[in-house]
């Protein structure tokens, strides 16, 4: 598969990029675990149908430590007794919030008071934004058809 277009031949498609990256790093600096960064990612990214992503966030969560058996299991998360409450709290808010056309409501009350329980106004904060710019770029690469499979952890910087 070939991209449809090269976003960054393109001087507004590179200056989208970086300024999406740079609330990228915002995120990544702040006090949710890395790890758990990157499960959201994941999560999002399936539910997205984004290979691009999975294939870039699953190898950066190993390069990071993660196990695969744990990423193997993220999209069955509820089923599966390897994940911690927190991670659980962050799974279901980020499928909630990427699947936000799906309830007429939104993030439901329940969602929101769970991740609560496990994260600050701060992480929660991060949280939303992490959900934000990783479901922008599942739609960037799904809608450029970004081919997914030769990302290497550390590419982007």
């Amino acid at each position: 598969m070939e991209p449809r277009v090269n976003a960054f031949a393109s001087p507004l498609g590179t200056s989208f990029v970086k300024r999406l990256t740079a609330a990228g790093r915002l995120v990544a600096d702040s006090s949710v675990p890395h790890l758990t960064q990157e499960l959201v990612k994941i999560r999002a990214s399936q539910i997205n149908g984004c290979g691009f992503c999975t294939d870039m966030h699953t190898k950066d969560a190993l390069a990071a430590g993660e196990t695969q058996l744990r990423l193997n299991l993220v999209a069955a998360w509820r089923e599966a007794t390897v994940f911690t409450e927190a991670e659980r709290a962050a799974l279901e808010l980020a499928e909630e919030g990427t699947r936000i056309a799906d309830a007429a409501g939104g993030v439901p009350d329940e969602v929101w008071a769970n991740a609560a329980k496990h994260y600050d106004e701060e992480q929660l904060v991060a949280l939303v934004a992490l959900v934000a710019v990783i479901n922008t770029y599942n739609r960037l690469n799904v809608m450029l058809r970004m081919p997914a499979g030769d990302y290497r952890p550390g590419q982007f910087g």
